[in-house]
């Protein structure tokens, strides 16, 4: 797969500008700024771009995934219009049976990870005829299946964990979930057999469930730049600190996030990041 690491571009919502202009003039100065490129997916239906848009395998292939979501089910004015969409990038893709969300798809270049709501949403595949299809499409040397965070209703991955490199791990700090699902968690990764750092997290001021404030494990990760979410928290400074002594190859550029975080969806979820040979 193409790891994050080698994009080198980056597809917003056209959406987004409309959906939170304040967040996205700041993200678009600091994209100029980094000299980072970027242009909009058409037709969008909502701005968590990840969610729908193909993964890419390789340099030249994009895998499709079913696009329906159990969070969205007769909410179809949220529901973008994928093959639309490739129609309109004139990108070509393979298309895949199953229901699964690209922010439940966490990869390096030959591993993936996703949570167990993968089996829920397609209890027409039994776990093995599911896992060997994922296997086929994604064509990977490992995959890992953990358990949801408990209340996201969107049982995603991206905002539990992340790959640093092919040999670690970025995971969040779940010191204010319940012992059992921290025990439960950490005997998953574990089973991942890569080393591990752990991210700080504060989501102790939000009012609702949906919010996404005080999570920086959803940052995103291109050829020469790590975006990461800050929101004037006291562990802005701890996130920012342990992003820049880790990623030693990289700039890391802070951007406030609270704006979209509030929806529930971070930086990770806003971005469709490939690999452009163009370029």
């Amino acid at each position: 797969m193409i790891p994050d690491s080698q994009t080198n571009f980056l597809y917003l919502a056209d959406t987004l500008p409309e959906f939170y202009p304040t967040f996205f003039k700041r993200f678009k100065q600091i994209l100029e700024q980094s000299n980072t490129p970027f242009a909009f997916i058409p037709k969008t239906k909502d701005v968590w771009a990840v969610d729908y848009m193909p993964i890419q395998t390789d340099d030249e292939q994009f895998v499709q995934f079913e696009y329906n979501p159990s969070y969205l089910k007769g909410m179809l004015q949220y529901r973008s219009d994928v093959d639309t969409i490739c129609e309109s990038l004139s990108l070509r893709t393979t298309k895949c049976p199953i229901i699964l969300d690209g922010g439940n798809v966490i990869h390096s270049q030959n591993k993936v990870i996703i949570t167990e709501r993968v089996f829920r949403d397609n209890p027409h595949f039994t776990k093995k005829k599911l896992t060997s299809l994922l296997y086929e499409y994604l064509k990977v040397d490992s995959i890992y299946f953990i358990l949801e965070l408990p209340d996201d209703f969107t049982g995603h991955a991206d905002g539990m964990i992340l790959f640093l490199d092919e040999h670690t791990l970025l995971v969040n700090d779940f010191k204010d979930e319940s012992i059992s699902f921290q025990k439960d968690f950490e005997n998953a990764v574990r089973k991942i057999n890569i080393d591990w750092i752990t991210v700080p997290r504060n989501i102790l001021s939000n009012t609702n469930l949906m919010q996404a404030n005080g999570e920086y494990i959803n940052y995103l990760h291109m050829k020469n730049f790590v975006f990461i979410p800050v929101y004037n928290l006291p562990e802005d400074d701890l996130a920012f600190n342990l992003f820049d002594k880790h990623f030693t190859h990289y700039n890391i550029i802070p951007i406030d996030c609270n704006e979209i975080a509030n929806d529930g969806g971070v930086l990770n979820c806003i971005s469709w990041n490939i690999k452009l040979n163009t370029i």
